[in-house]
């Protein structure tokens, strides 16, 4: 996958690290864009206990956010300057708990399209430098440009 023809690699990954600035939610969460590559991007999210749920491993919205939010991003790098991403559908798989010091999100471009683009994220739970696989999610996600408050 390469970077769009309007947009550098250089520039596809700085617009998504002023995009990824701007979510609150996930600086609430304390996840962090770990890497941008033509149709991919890693996030990082460090395991704290204010994301665990009763029992102790990440919350399922936790874990949700982070893949969906590497899935639009992955989509987004394929996307003309101008144009923005929104997720129209996913499905999570959660595969195992996921528990340890730190989760990473691996979204990837299965096929861009000029108005769907399909994506999918693993996310692995990395636990005393072992990493499993915990989730793994499908998304669809929708190209918009023109609409009011779509920036990139």
């Amino acid at each position: 996958m390469t970077a769009p023809a309007s947009l550098s690699a250089q520039e596809v990954a700085a617009r998504i690290g002023a995009s990824f600035g701007k979510q609150a939610f996930m600086a609430t969460l304390g996840a962090k864009l770990l890497r941008v590559a033509p149709g991919e991007v890693d996030i990082e999210l460090p395991v704290s206990p204010h994301l665990c749920q009763q029992h102790g491993f990440v919350h399922a919205g936790a874990v949700s956010s982070i893949a969906d939010s590497a899935c639009g991003y992955a989509a987004l790098t394929t996307m003309p300057g101008g144009a923005g991403i929104l997720t129209a559908e996913f499905k999570i798989n959660l595969l195992a708990p996921a528990a340890g010091e730190r989760l990473i999100a691996r979204g990837k471009v299965i096929k861009a399209g000029r108005t769907l683009t399909l994506a999918m994220a693993e996310v692995f739970a990395e636990a005393k430098g072992v990493s499993k696989l915990c989730a793994l999610m499908t998304a669809t996600c929708m190209t918009i440009a023109g609409r009011d408050g779509v920036s990139d």
